[in-house]
């Protein structure tokens, strides 16, 4: 057996006649070649191929860099199952992806190797999914992409293969247009007497519907004009699941004066005296959330009586947003009113504002005769 002096690595010939590799990497460990080789240019054409990925910052151990390549001939569908297991998220969120997998990611990709999912094969799903619908499409793309930067994390691709520029982000397909005072009046109105603080609260305070419906007794301090929103609810089918609010974010949201006689009727009339008693249970049962569809066969006659036949019972948030941004609330303000952790959302209701305060300077010059 002889040896080879190199100024890389070193090449040793075995009793057999094939020659074995091995070098010092990076790691001041010894790394050999994973086979012997039948020339001695092959052992050489190895070490090269080795020195270059130092040389190139590319290098990881041969076992780790086999391992890579097993995980990347892994099935999509195992990892993503793997990847929703492991993360710590609502459970509404969670059904929500389980969903989303189920009905768009997986039948496109389950059988499919991670390696194998390309730009030009995600163009081609992104392509199939309803333009028509680009909330729910943006919201796809997203999930997809955010398992597989985790394979790219987990060093088993290079890069991620979601390359659309712009395809995770929703462009917004209705306008915010507020109700007014007078059509929030109006709308309370048409709703059943029980219902009426639901929507003055939602119009006037900007709460979200599963704060709403979790409301307490003990959440409202009528004396200092406070709501405090602690909880939310959300639906897991049928089953009410209360959890924090989104985001997280608990908060404590002034009424205004005017909407305190309302709140405190509601309480002394439909509210129970313990102070976990929910302000807007349900019908028959005071120990359960009201759920949106109840609320919403009585708002949809609310809004035809109201002018207001498309408003969405969500509307009424943005309303609280805007007339919070025209009373001269600043984007950080408003921000905290309604709980957003994004200045974005509350810079879209302070354009909405301007230009509504533009249209009550109109007006203005149209009473006074010009």
């Amino acid at each position: 057996m002889t040896r080879a002096k190199r100024d890389f690595g070193t090449i040793r010939k075995r009793a057999n006649g094939r020659y074995q590799a091995y070098y010092m990497g990076p790691d001041q460990g010894f790394h050999r070649a994973p086979s012997t080789f039948q020339t001695k240019s092959d052992a050489e054409g190895w070490l090269a191929a080795e020195r270059r990925l130092i040389q190139n910052d590319e290098w990881s151990p041969a076992k780790s860099r086999r391992a890579k390549v097993r995980r990347a001939t892994e099935a999509f569908g195992p990892y993503a199952e793997a990847w929703l297991a492991q993360r710590e998220i609502k459970q509404r969120t969670r059904a929500l992806y389980r969903r989303q997998l189920d009905r768009f990611i997986l039948p496109a990709f389950a059988e499919m190797s991670l390696r194998d999912i390309t730009p030009p094969v995600v163009r081609t799903w992104y392509t199939s999914i309803d333009p028509t619908r680009p909330t729910q499409r943006a919201h796809v793309y997203s999930l997809l992409r955010a398992i597989l930067n985790e394979a790219v994390r987990d060093d088993i691709l290079a890069k991620n293969p979601c390359t659309i520029r712009s395809a995770g982000i929703a462009k917004r397909q209705r306008p915010i247009d507020p109700a007014s005072p007078e059509e929030i009046v109006t709308l309370m109105n048409e709703m059943p007497d029980r219902y009426w603080a639901f929507v003055i609260i939602a119009a006037w305070c900007g709460l979200r519907f599963g704060e709403l419906a979790e409301l307490r007794r003990g959440d409202i301090d009528v004396k200092t004009g406070l709501i405090h929103v602690r909880r939310a609810v959300t639906w897991d089918h049928s089953t009410p699941v209360v959890g924090t609010p989104k985001n997280g974010q608990q908060r404590s949201v002034s009424m205004p004066p005017h909407i305190v006689d309302v709140v405190s009727a509601h309480l002394d009339r439909f509210v129970e005296r313990p102070s976990d008693a929910l302000l807007f249970p349900a019908v028959g049962d005071s120990t359960r959330q009201i759920h949106s569809n109840t609320v919403r066969r009585h708002w949809i006659k609310a809004r035809e009586a109201a002018g207001r036949p498309h408003m969405r019972i969500h509307d009424l948030r943005h309303t609280g947003a805007v007339l919070a941004a025209l009373a001269g609330a600043t984007p950080k303000e408003t921000m905290d009113r309604l709980g957003h952790l994004s200045a974005e959302a509350a810079m879209r209701y302070q354009h909405v504002a301007r230009g509504r305060d533009a249209e009550i300077a109109a007006k203005l010059s149209e009473l006074a005769g010009y």
